[in-house]
This record gives C-alpha cells, structure tokens and sequence, in this order.
C-alpha cells in the first residue's frame, strides 16, 4: 500500500505564476483498515511510544520536505 499519491494540476496558459506540475500528499493508513482484525501485530511497548501507535499497519512516518 502506498501512502503517497501523486496529482497533476491543471496548467492555465494565461497563469501569472510559474507552475507546479507535480503535487504530492500522502494519505494516512487507517483510510485503508475498515476495522480491526483480530490478530494484529503489534510494535513492542517501547517501539509503540516511539512512532506513536501500537500497530505496524497504521504507522505512517512523517517525511517533510526540503523547501
């Protein structure tokens, strides 16, 4: 599952600014999980508190940009 989505935006002919042709943004993980199966693995306690959820399937790390 990819989390980043790609969009290509209109281009006017008559914009007053340069374009940006390609935009990116990324869709968080439980858009894709309707409910919670039994069974789900888990990130140990530790782990858990560092990326901010319990569960490896709804991680999504955080990557900015360099502007």
């Amino acid at each position: 599952m990819d989390q980043v989505k790609v969009w290509y935006p209109y281009v006017g002919p008559c914009d007053p600014c340069p374009p940006i042709k390609v935009k990116t943004y990324v869709t968080p993980p439980n858009l894709y999980i309707r409910y919670q199966p039994p069974g789900l693995p888990q990130f140990s306690p530790q782990e858990a508190l560092c990326r901010g959820t319990l569960w490896p399937a709804l991680y999504s790390p955080y990557e900015g940009k360099n502007t």
